[in-house]
């Protein structure tokens, strides 16, 4: 019988680190951001602006649907809605391609943009599952300027989005 227990304990000491790097974790099944034009959660993970936990998880700003918060909400990622933190601003044309970074890819009813308090732009994907790039071109109409865009990604089968702010100037 002791015998069989020393197998057993050295098949799982070595069983043990295989399962702990092959099987998902929580983290792993993370979400989405904007990368170009760089996102502020981009320019965190990327370094370009210092951050806290954001600039591991760029992907997971996630909140209930209906917010206008850069952080979603999520007061771990409050520093995302400092707009005195010297986000990086970059120059835009009044018709400009967002594209999304996903690395989960949900079911999605819309993705909207908002500048100026107001929505310039929604693209409907009906329930759709994206790749895992996603590329809108998005018309700024008459808005020039600097501007902050919130873009929101809402999730067809939760009650929640993922949100991205951007920091433009428009041409």
């Amino acid at each position: 019988m002791h015998a069989k227990r020393k197998t057993a304990a050295a098949v799982g000491a070595v069983l043990a680190p295989v399962l702990a790097l092959t099987l998902p974790t929580g983290s792993a099944s993370a979400h989405g951001y904007i990368s170009s034009p760089p996102s502020r959660q981009a320019q965190c993970a990327a370094g370009t602006v210092s951050c806290g936990s954001i600039t591991y998880e760029p992907q997971s700003v996630e909140g209930p649907k209906g917010l206008t918060s850069c952080s979603g909400g999520n007061s771990g990622f409050a520093e995302l809605d400092d707009d005195s933190k010297g986000w990086q601003v970059t120059p835009v044309s009044r018709s400009t391609s967002f594209q999304w970074v996903l690395t989960a890819r949900h079911a999605t009813s819309t993705w909207q943009y908002f500048a100026s308090g107001q929505k310039i732009a929604e693209f409907n994907d009906n329930g759709a599952q994206p790749g895992a790039t996603v590329t809108h071109q998005v018309d700024f109409g008459n808005l020039s300027g600097k501007q902050k865009v919130l873009a929101v990604w809402n999730i067809a089968d939760t009650a929640n989005a993922f949100y991205a702010c951007i920091d433009v100037n428009v041409s």
